[in-house]
């Protein structure tokens, strides 16, 4: 039997993940590029094609043959209209029209999603949540999302922009978050924050270490890794951090009392970051809403994006169920 191929792209805030996609949720070509973001949604969108092209002949095929294109993004997004009003994560990306560009550039049915749902679906059928009915995926890495499945639906809100986890309040004058607002969780525990408080330490003179390995723009790669050498200023840093998302997770459990929490996003490979997170989260939630949860990390990588949109993408005129049942 024929298998039917799908493209998807996760468009992040500094990278793009492009591949094709099987019906059984195998990736079987992939390409990387830089985002970029600065030069303009007209350039990366060239750029995400030609990246397809690319990940499709890696799978031996055109993107001609291709049945469709899902497309992640970060930051609220209907999925009806297709436009992406704005993205934290991506200056200058204001009301673009992604549906429509990419079709014309593409010719292919487009699907799009918010970035942090489409991986908590491709979680949810494929990798750490399959076998659940009520799962919470939360992204940790450039900036903070989240997917929610309940009762075996994600869940999309009015304007599709239910999940996002990154901009629940955890300290009502905390740092301004990319959003505008102040103390979301995404300014306190995401590798954005944590670089952020890294330059401050380093300004002044506090974090002779870091200074060293990273100079004046440091990244929370370069936090990690001061860390792993040993140095204190750095692990606080990173404890506050998994602190500050240990406590998003514990609000989580009280709303949502899923069965599992699955973490993605870079700042999970950080050696006992999501354990930390996960601790701080039991530590703090109501015994009983805690006792029967996993809080696991994802199964799918920096995959479960395109996976996910990718599934939802074979959906398309398959209306009136829940993920639960198509799974």
């Amino acid at each position: 039997m024929a298998r039917t191929l799908i493209g998807a792209a996760d468009i992040g805030g500094t990278k793009i993940l492009t591949a094709v996609v099987d019906d059984d949720g195998h990736v079987l070509g992939e390409r990387r590029i830089a985002t970029e973001p600065e030069r303009g949604p007209e350039d990366g969108l060239a750029r995400l094609i030609d990246a397809l092209a690319g990940a499709a002949a890696d799978a031996g095929i055109a993107v001609a043959a291709l049945r469709a294109l899902g497309i992640t993004i970060p930051g609220p997004i209907d999925p009806r209209t297709q436009v992406l009003p704005a993205a934290p994560n991506l200056p200058g990306w204001k009301n673009v029209p992604l549906g429509r560009m990419l079709r014309e550039r593409s010719g292919l049915p487009v699907v799009v999603e918010n970035d942090a749902n489409a991986a908590a679906l491709g979680e949810y059928t494929r990798g750490a949540g399959r076998g659940t009915r009520d799962m919470t995926y939360v992204t940790a890495s450039t900036g903070i999302g989240g997917g929610i499945i309940a009762n075996g639906q994600l869940v999309s809100g009015l304007n599709g922009a239910a999940g996002e986890i990154g901009h629940m309040t955890i300290l009502v004058d905390g740092p301004v978050c990319g959003c505008g607002r102040r103390g979301c969780l995404e300014a306190l525990a995401s590798g954005t924050a944590i670089a952020r408080e890294a330059a401050r330490l380093i300004a002044e003179g506090r974090a002779p270490l870091l200074a060293q390995r990273a100079g004046a723009t440091p990244t929370a790669k370069h936090v990690a890794e001061t860390a792993a050498a040993g140095d204190e200023v750095a692990q606080q840093l990173l404890d506050d951090a998994a602190r500050y998302l240990g406590i998003g997770l514990m609000n989580l459990i009280h709303i949502l009392n899923p069965e599992a929490i699955v973490v993605g996003g870079g700042l999970t490979k950080i050696p006992g970051f999501l354990d930390r997170a996960a601790t701080v989260a039991r530590e703090h939630a109501i015994p009983l809403m805690a006792e029967r949860l996993r809080i696991v990390p994802a199964a799918l990588g920096d995959r479960s994006g395109v996976v996910g949109v990718a599934w939802l993408a074979l959906q398309q005129g398959d209306t009136g169920r829940g993920a639960e049942e198509q799974a």
